[in-house]
């Protein structure tokens, strides 16, 4: 039989895992386990890192199973690789493997006093004050706050950091570290795509800054090494797949790119999940952004390969509006639900809902905005509601689109899109309606799963997977073409325009006091003080 190649893929929402056939891309085989999350506070959002795990250790095994059911010996599968949501902080401690505290999510705002604090300390109160070196700006969404939030308000992290125990990692590293031995020899790393998402990271240099650590107030000791997204890390040290090369990792965004064969400069895809995410391939340039998009490290194929850098607009509150509507309000009962509700309804009716839950992320970058639904009527309905939360997610997309081209001087002329809900042919027909512009969607979605058997299937030492192009496989896909007039598309997106200036300015104000006493402290204020803001430095080559 063809050799294999295995997945992990974490994700916001599940875990998966994926078997692929390393010389046709095909799947062959997975499982899926859904991921709880808790909301301790408004705007806080974490995840147990013991509950992803088991859900990792549980997707492993159960895949096993069906490999073996299906008469398939799981020795073929000759490497393994991890994508993740990015930007997710875990602390744990490297003595007994214990995390210190829950997983603080991407979606997270509690540190928005913090964030606001920051930028006021800023000549001209910048938020892109550290952008020349990270390719980001200062906002509640990347990593380095987070932690920061950790080292001040948890103290079993401050103590376990002050003794020297303390490791940090985005989801990828703590997934890597327990599947190669955790406490007794785990290895500690992370990729230069996951690194890139931190604030902590130089994306020329490809280093962790001491000048960013330093502002921070980060001790470089707790950070993980930083490798390249294709090589081998270590080995599995239990499960099924003992003594199989773990040899790619890239955070979800970045794999989405390769699985979806993005390798060349100008290529784009945009994937989406929880949040919407489009990237655009800029080659071995970072390609600095003047219309609120990121500068991120897309990855980097191999020890002494190039990295590759992307564009990125990102965008919070994509498939989690769906979830929202139907954990939060009942006004569906399964997510597959909606398609058939709003396709029934087949208009908004005017009402425009805007899904800032965790304020606005590209092109706006404004942490106060706050979700809102107008244009009601007496006439609106649920099913109109569940229309209007579709065509949010096609509204973000075309923003974020209009941004990239007007960054990138060459407009793209179809949009490749994957992630989970692509499935629903609607949305799909309401993107490209909305975008007029033809909408390639795969056939199968699970690109980003994919782009991290790629990436583990051609690292040295394994080498059963061909990334040259020419031997890339070409996978089937479906496009949906746009289906209304131009000038409609334009109007309904004017008066989603005009609903985001509503949204905007909303949260002006830190939260009160709460019931434990901790108040501001604990709802995002600093403790440890801003630090005096470096000057600007020339960015590197």
């Amino acid at each position: 039989m063809d050799p294999l190649v295995a997945a992990i893929d974490q994700g916001t929402s599940s875990t998966r895992f994926l078997v692929f056939n390393a010389r046709t891309a095909e799947l062959i085989c997975h499982h899926q386990v859904e991921i709880n999350q808790s909301f301790p506070k408004e705007g806080w959002v974490e995840q147990d890192p013991k509950e992803t795990m088991q859900s990792v250790y549980e997707c492993l095994e159960r895949t096993c199973e069906k490999l073996c059911e299906l008469s398939i010996d799981v020795s073929n599968i000759k490497a393994l690789g991890v994508t993740n949501q990015r930007e997710t902080t875990v602390v744990w401690d490297k003595e007994t493997g214990e995390p210190l505290y829950n997983a603080i999510v991407w979606l997270d705002l509690r540190t928005q006093s913090t964030v606001e604090r920051l930028i006021s300390k800023t000549p001209g109160q910048n938020k892109n004050h550290l952008k020349h070196k990270t390719g980001l700006p200062i906002s509640t969404y990347f990593s380095a706050v987070k932690l920061r939030w950790l080292m001040d308000n948890v103290e079993e992290v401050r103590q376990a950091v002050l003794s020297e125990r303390a490791m940090f990692g985005t989801v990828d590293s703590w997934i890597i570290w327990c599947l190669t031995g955790g406490k007794n020899g785990g290895v500690h790393c992370t990729d230069v795509s996951n690194a890139s998402r931190t604030m902590l990271f130089n994306i020329h240099t490809l280093e962790w800054d001491p000048e960013l650590c330093r502002y921070f107030d980060v001790p470089m000791e707790i950070l993980p090494e930083v490798r390249s997204s294709s090589e081998i890390y270590g080995w599995m040290k239990s499960s099924s797949l003992a003594g199989v090369p773990i040899s790619g990792c890239l955070g979800d965004q970045s794999a989405a790119l390769v699985g979806q064969m993005c390798l060349k400069e100008g290529q784009a895809k945009n994937t989406y999940g929880t949040g919407c995410f489009l990237l655009k391939n800029t080659g071995t340039t970072p390609v600095k952004s003047e219309h609120g998009l990121l500068t991120t490290v897309a990855y980097k194929l191999g020890k002494t390969a190039p990295a590759c850098y992307a564009l990125e607009g990102s965008v919070a509150i994509g498939g989690a509006v769906v979830r929202w509507l139907k954990d939060n309000m009942g006004i569906v009962q399964s997510a597959s639900e909606i398609e058939t509700l709003a396709a029934s309804a087949g208009t908004s009716y005017g009402c425009y809902f805007v899904p800032a839950f965790s304020g606005l992320y590209a092109p706006y970058w404004e942490p106060s905005a706050r979700g809102i639904i107008c244009g009601l009527t007496q006439f609106t309905n649920r099913k109109h509601l569940a229309f209007a939360a579709l065509e949010a997610v096609c509204f973000q997309a075309r923003e974020i689109l209009e941004a990239m081209n007007q960054d990138s001087g060459v407009p793209l002329t179809q949009l490749q899109v994957d992630g989970g809900m692509t499935s629903n042919r609607l949305l799909m027909q309401m993107q490209a309606d909305i975008l007029s512009m033809p909408v390639v969607r795969p056939t199968m979605a699970e690109t980003s799963a994919l782009g991290a058997a790629m990436a583990a299937g051609a690292a040295e030492g394994v080498d059963v997977w061909n990334m040259n192009p020419t031997h890339l496989p070409h996978p089937t896909s479906e496009t949906f073409e746009p289906k209304i007039n131009s000038e409609e598309s334009e109007f309904r997106f004017s008066r989603w325009k005009k609903a985001v200036q509503r949204a905007m300015n909303w949260e002006t104000t830190e939260p009160c006091c709460n019931s434990n006493g901790l108040g501001k402290k604990l709802n995002g204020g600093a403790p440890w003080g801003v630090p005096p803001v470096p000057p600007p430095t020339r960015a590197d080559p």
